[in-house]
């Protein structure tokens, strides 16, 4: 297309406070960290800036306390080049947040507190209409309460915009209300909170994606770590082959992988390149620390791409 693809994202935003320490402290003990970082997560949010350093025009929509991490949170997605215009503070509540515990094994121990993305109601998004109508894709995820997430996909559809699902964390859905996205992108785990069958390989996760399409889903994509991806659809299902790399850190990798898809389709590619582009994006993050800092931005990812092809 002559432009750039335009995503908008519905979804959550939420600052990581990640602290390492010798070891977790005991019940009503105090313990020195060693070390302290602030990041910015959720969901949402990766997807918006990896959709954005693809190479789309990115607007989200998103709810944040009326506290300093609110602000500093919509600081931060400006200046990666995001359209916060729907993002609005609400008062009396937090900002979304994950204080992180992580010891000297790795050992992770985290707790949510979703704050303000708990109310990003279906009228916050009839808000934006205007602007999600003018999206080539619509992409969403469940850190924002249910009720929102169904009411997006039925203006998707009525506007005639194709929708992606991102059904994480995972957690059962209604399927009838969910039926008309274009594409259910769920991993693992996911898929099987959806559907109730467990999934650890290609042909586990092609049996439960016949059964998603059996239940009315139209497109339906498993991303299975370092065994790739799975698409399945009425025209059949086939593996995306992964690509190997030495991976260091696998976080984010999920959300590289959908923000990086609906841009690709949304540039006009079809799906077999779009996934293919797509499990190459999410890999490369997987060879970077963090989230939102392990994403390429369009230029690096090309030249890596190039690396690649030369290498088959």
């Amino acid at each position: 297309m002559s432009r750039s693809p335009r995503i908008a994202v519905v979804g959550s935003a939420n600052v990581d406070l990640t602290t390492f320490v010798h070891r977790f402290p005991k019940p009503g003990e105090t313990v020195f960290g060693k070390e302290f970082h602030l990041g910015f997560g959720g969901k949402g949010a990766n997807q918006a800036v990896a959709a954005h350093r693809c190479g789309a025009d990115v607007r989200m929509v998103a709810r944040v306390g009326e506290d300093l991490f609110g602000t500093a949170t919509i600081e931060h997605l400006e200046a990666e080049g995001i359209d916060t215009a729907h993002i609005k503070a609400i008062a009396n509540t937090s900002t979304g947040v994950a204080p992180i515990l992580v010891d000297e094994t790795g050992q992770n121990s985290i707790l949510v507190v979703k704050g303000a993305n708990d109310l990003l109601m279906p009228a916050d998004v009839d808000l934006a209409a205007e602007a999600l109508a003018e999206a080539d894709c619509i992409v969403l995820q469940l850190e924002i309460p249910l009720e929102t997430v169904y009411h997006t996909i039925d203006l998707a559809r009525s506007q005639g915009v194709r929708c992606i699902l991102n059904p994480a964390p995972g957690q059962p859905l209604d399927l009838e209300r969910t039926r008309s996205v274009d594409y259910l992108i769920p991993n693992e785990s996911e898929a099987e909170a959806i559907s109730g069958m467990a999934v650890e390989n290609s042909e586990d996760a092609a049996a439960c994606a016949a059964e998603l399409l059996d239940r009315g889903l139209e497109r339906v994509v498993i991303t299975l770590g370092a065994q790739g991806a799975l698409v399945a659809g009425a025209d059949g299902t086939r593996v995306v082959p992964p690509f190997p790399v030495e991976a260091i850190d696998t976080t984010g990798a999920g959300d590289a992988f959908i923000g990086s898809f609906a841009t690709f389709l949304a540039e006009g590619l079809s799906e077999a390149d779009a996934l293919e582009r797509a499990s190459l994006y999410a890999a490369l993050s997987t060879t970077r620390v963090g989230a939102q800092t392990s994403f390429l931005d369009r230029a690096a990812f090309e030249k890596e791409r190039e690396k690649t092809a030369e290498g088959h």
